[in-house]
């Protein structure tokens, strides 16, 4: 299913992404569905307690859920924008927090994922594999030449991830080309000094790591949301530049 289609008409059934043993990973197709995928987000976000998450960006973007098919809860979620091009960047999620006006001339569609999130506690691995199965999906089914969005380190004190500030500065900048420029009232510009690559990888979030792994590249700053009680930082995904054992890696999970 091309992520450029409606979701279907009520009552055809859920659509599902991808299926392996006891998980599947489905489209929500309910208010229902959006409000488990916000209550999920809420718990993972804000502590067992915290409240369902929900921002005027819900009703623009897609919504996935990973659940098993027992039944319950969702395991983990995501969200989606699909933009045709640079031309409709402004239109994202991101583009309240960073100046990106250089991404006005990228070409081909892209895609903005965000309030990407795994139910807290013990996880199968395999959720977070069959999520970025479905990813890898989307982009496929609907040509995608860029993956975007704000990988979130947890806190506003930008002291504690100095060593990995600088280690993005140093090793993942954005190309010149696409350079994010700051917008946001309240930010923090990486240091320039002070990598160190060991120590960056232990403070680095996991879904960061991810898109650093596939040749992502980083704003040279993190904004401080308050809101969200967290410091996050523009990531850029060209698709032409994953490397192709990790194109394989994430196509195999799709076969």
């Amino acid at each position: 299913m091309s992520p450029r289609q409606d979701n279907g008409a009520a009552g055809e059934g859920p659509v599902i992404l991808l299926r392996r043993g006891r998980y599947r990973v489905r489209l929500a197709e309910s208010d229902a569905d959006l409000a488990a995928a916000q209550a999920l987000r809420g718990r993972a976000f804000f502590g067992e307690t915290g409240p369902s998450d929900a921002d005027g960006f819900d009703p623009l973007c897609r919504h996935v859920l990973v659940e098993d098919d027992a039944g319950g809860a969702p395991l983990a979620c995501f969200r989606y924008l699909w933009l045709e091009d640079g031309a409709a960047i402004t239109e994202s999620y991101a583009a309240q927090y960073y100046d990106l006006s250089r991404l006005d001339g990228f070409g081909g569609p892209m895609l903005e994922l965000g309030r990407f999130c795994i139910r807290p506690g013990p996880s199968d691995p395999d959720i977070l594999r069959l999520a970025w199965g479905a990813i890898t999906g989307l982009v496929d089914s609907g040509g995608a030449k860029l993956l975007f969005g704000c990988a979130s380190f947890q806190g506003t004190d930008p002291a504690r991830y100095a060593a990995a500030f600088a280690h993005l500065r140093a090793r993942h900048a954005a190309p010149e080309r696409w350079r994010v420029g700051e917008k946001a009232r309240e930010r923090v510009r990486f240091p320039e000094e002070g990598a160190d690559a060991r120590a960056a990888m232990k403070l680095i979030p996991p879904l960061l790591r991810t898109y650093l792994g596939m040749g992502g590249w980083v704003s040279d700053h993190a904004v401080v949301d308050r809101a969200m009680n967290t410091l996050h930082v523009f990531t850029g995904v060209e698709v032409a530049a994953i490397p192709p054992a990790r194109v394989r890696a994430l196509r195999a999970i799709t076969d």
